[in-house]
């Protein structure tokens, strides 16, 4: 029983189980990213509330409307579990191996669709390819949407304990609401230029702002 409690406590930190990891894994950028539902290189609030609800049903495991230490243990053993694939209790290199496979399967369908759906808006004739034209009129919108980032640059990233700074009203648990809140501060402090939208070269803005600040805190 204890070689089992150690291996499953091991187990949820190495795969990365925690709900508090999950979001900071947004923090970072890599939820942001996700939000772009429709695939044009632009992410609005609607579609960053939607990745972001999509996400709080993820780590919300007892399924009760707030995120608590009790989710938290219930998604890492649910993590260990899917692992353990035969059940025994521990994790071979070969079921961490799978797991891993399995995820980045997972991620690139859905970065297939992303792809399908960018695909898709480009060709305007609907003809089933790109014209020279229509790849032309794609990077001239993305020059502009880097031009647009470039003017709006600045201000500081948001901060890297998300779900601690979300819980406003300091109950050790985190609501729905104040998730929601927290996705729209987020962006709100991506969204530089204020024009509504983030784009591509804002979340650019955004990582360089990030590696800064890493270096000076090493330095």
């Amino acid at each position: 029983m204890r070689k089992l409690t150690l291996m499953a406590a091991a187990g949820a930190l190495a795969i990365g189980g925690a709900s508090v990891a999950l979001a900071q894994k947004g923090d970072r950028g890599g939820g942001m990213e996700r939000a772009d539902a429709n695939g044009d290189g632009v992410i609005t609030l609607e579609e960053a509330k939607v990745q972001g609800a999509e996400r709080f049903a993820k780590m919300d495991a007892n399924g009760d409307g707030a995120l608590t230490r009790e989710d938290r243990e219930a998604r890492g053993a649910q993590r260990f579990a899917e692992t353990d694939a035969n059940g025994d209790g521990e994790i071979t290199p070969d079921e961490m191996t799978a797991a891993r496979e399995k995820r980045q399967a997972a991620r690139a369908d859905k970065r297939a669709e992303r792809q399908a759906a960018m695909f898709e808006r480009l060709d305007t004739d609907g003809s089933g390819g790109l014209s020279q034209a229509e790849m032309e009129a794609a990077k001239e919108m993305r020059a502009e949407r880097r031009a647009e980032g470039r003017r709006g640059r600045g201000g500081r990233d948001g901060p890297t304990r998300m779900l601690r700074r979300a819980d406003s009203n300091n109950d050790e648990a985190v609501s729905a609401e104040e998730f929601d809140a927290m996705i729209e501060a987020r962006f709100a402090r991506l969204d530089t230029d204020g024009s509504g939208t983030i784009t591509q070269a804002e979340r650019d803005a955004a990582k360089q702002n990030r590696r800064g600040r890493r270096g000076a805190s090493g330095s």
